[in-house]
């Protein structure tokens, strides 16, 4: 008997072997078209002579504001995708900390006249601003990818990539900030959407809308609409906010209501300042404070409990993806590919885990 265990053992164990030496036989060593993949897999011969013929790319990423650690990790991005592909990456923007797009557009302007430059990476804040700049652009044979904010309206818009986070994932933010104050056992108040248009920033109202919208909806859902006031302003793109005093002016505006149990804001330019404001207030833990992006200002306030949570648009692929792209569409002539980089919440119990790799 033991003698027909063992025989079996070793009969299952030799079953086992053949059928691994099997799998490893459906291995695709070329294409069906005859070509070798290895050797398709290389990269072109006139790639690194791109546009400016001097054996390595340039890519030019530039943004509407350097300023103030949002973008941080999007040049993170573009350093890592650029050091995959060997390529230079000149990272530029606005040394504004707000929101700066004549800046921007100023060192754009330069850039598309650069003889080194092989490719650009651009954001767009500003609605129909940037079509001179793909008018050049495309005369000296110079692609472009956007990234970060969208401008739907650009010259050539199907031809040029974007990678960013579609404004309605705000939406995920103001669901969180409605179920945050209907835990909070507040029974009446105002939820306030304080912003500035006058940055002009398209993308930022769109996200205001948006929050709006999935707060009016929660606290729908709930049957606790008529029992709040939210507010966005008269036309649900915010309540018009100096952004130049940001804490003073959020402060001022919560106080002036009496009965504010909540806010979002949209942006790296007022959330950090909702966070001193909260603070300032002595409602550290007690105001269902949410807002935009995770750089440090906003990680530390989620720690310390002055802002309940933060959307990230993980902004290291809005960095990383655009290198990529414009390399694949030198290299490999493949069209404009977007990627939606989604939105993360992160709150008190996750904000220990973001920021580890710089890819916040």
């Amino acid at each position: 008997m033991r003698r027909t265990l063992l025989y079996a053992a070793s009969a299952a164990v030799l079953s086992l072997g053949v059928s691994h030496a099997f799998a490893q036989s459906g291995s695709v060593e070329k294409a069906v078209g005859g070509y070798n993949f290895a050797e398709a897999a290389k990269e072109a011969p006139g790639t690194k002579d791109f546009h400016s013929a001097d054996g390595h790319l340039t890519f030019a990423i530039v943004t509407h504001t350097a300023g103030n650690g949002f973008f941080d990790p999007v040049y993170v991005g573009a350093t890592v995708a650029g050091n995959m592909i060997g390529a230079k990456i000149l990272l530029l923007g606005s040394e504004s900390p707000v929101d700066d797009p004549a800046r921007e557009i100023e060192i754009l302007n330069q850039i598309a006249q650069d003889p080194t430059i092989d490719g650009i990476i651009m954001t767009t804040p500003q609605i129909g601003a940037y079509n001179d700049i793909v008018k050049a652009a495309e005369a000296a044979g110079i692609p472009i990818a956007t990234t970060n904010s969208f401008d739907g309206t650009i010259l050539h818009r199907n031809n040029i990539s974007h990678t960013g986070q579609d404004a309605s994932a705000a939406a995920i933010g103001g669901e969180a900030l409605a179920n945050c104050v209907l835990a909070s056992g507040a029974t009446s108040g105002s939820i306030l959407l304080p912003s500035s248009t006058a940055m002009g920033n398209v993308e930022v109202n769109n996200r205001v809308t948006a929050a709006f919208n999935a707060i009016v909806k929660t606290l729908k859902d709930a049957g606790k609409l008529d029992a709040f006031k939210v507010d966005a302003g008269p036309e649900n793109v915010g309540i018009d906010t100096n952004p130049n005093d940001p804490v003073n002016a959020l402060v001022s505006l919560f106080e002036s209501r009496g009965d504010a149990v909540g806010a979002f804001t949209a942006n790296n330019v007022f959330t950090p300042p909702l966070v001193k404001a909260v603070a300032q207030m002595g409602r550290t833990g007690k105001f269902c404070a949410f807002g935009f992006d995770l750089g440090p200002a906003q990680q530390e306030g989620i720690a310390a409990g002055n802002l309940t949570g933060s959307l990230g648009q993980q902004p290291f692929l809005q960095g990383f993806w655009p290198v990529m792209q414009l390399y694949l569409q030198i290299d490999r002539g493949i069209a404009a590919a977007n990627l939606d980089t989604r939105a993360q919440l992160v709150t008190k119990e996750t904000v220990a885990n973001v920021g580890k790799r710089f890819e916040n």
